[in-house]
Parts: structure tokens; sequence; C-alpha cells
């Protein structure tokens, strides 16, 4: 049988300082490429494409939403 490929979409929500946590404990992770390891260490896929369509996906992009929050 050839490869099945699966598409999805996920919507969550996460406190601020928990993302925080979670993507500084490793250097330069995004939400993404968290996403798609740990899909891969859960269910050893062959190839995961992630992509974070809204919302930070990285520590930069948080501390830019901090910044026009606090600014408005």
């Amino acid at each position: 049988m050839d490869d099945i490929k699966i598409k999805l979409s996920i919507e969550f929500s996460i406190t601020e300082s928990d993302l925080e946590d979670g993507l500084a404990e490793y250097d330069e992770l995004s939400v993404d490429s968290l996403i798609a390891q740990i899909l891969d260490k859960s269910i050893a896929v062959d190839a995961v494409d992630c992509k974070v369509v809204t919302g930070p996906n990285n520590l930069e992009e948080v501390d830019e939403l901090r910044a026009a929050s606090n600014a408005g």
C-alpha cells in the first residue's frame, strides 16, 4: 500500500507563560516544529508538514503581540 496522507486543522489555546516556557525549553523552537516533533515521536510518521496559520509561531512573535497589546 502507498503512503496515506492525512491533512487536519488544529486550534488550541494556551496561556502566554506556558507557551513561553514550552518554547524557551528548546533553543530556536517554533510552534509548528514543536507540533511536528510531538507527532513524529508519538506515531513515528514519515513526514510532517505543520504550519501556523494564525497566532504566534515563536517567542519573537509572542513579544510582538505583547508590545502591540501594551501600546494599544
